[in-house]
């Protein structure tokens, strides 16, 4: 069954170019090779949520569990977090339903 990553957080305002730079130009691409595909990016216009969520996906859990444990997904997230606050990380069968 496929799996689904959600990223929840709140980029940090001083940090704005930074993490624009290390989203798009490493963390995504780099999510891409490792296997996990970006389903979704969205960003909160209005409410008390977090600005931003991000959805990738796997084939299934076992390929989600050995990209989550691997050293580079956890340099990746770990640099994320320099430019972020709020970060949470779920792990969800994928639906075809909107999934916060």
């Amino acid at each position: 069954m496929e799996t689904k990553l959600i990223l929840t957080y709140d980029p940090i305002p001083e940090q704005r170019e930074a993490y624009f730079r290390y989203v798009l130009g490493e963390f995504v691409p780099t999510m891409e090779q490792m296997g996990l595909r970006m389903c979704e990016s969205w960003h909160t216009a209005y409410g008390s949520y977090p600005l931003r969520l991000q959805g990738f996906t796997a084939d299934d859990s076992d390929a989600m569990a050995r990209i989550l444990n691997s050293r580079d997904f956890k340099q990746l997230e770990e640099r994320l977090q320099e430019y972020v606050v709020n970060y949470r990380r779920r792990v969800v069968p994928r639906k075809k339903t909107f999934q916060f």
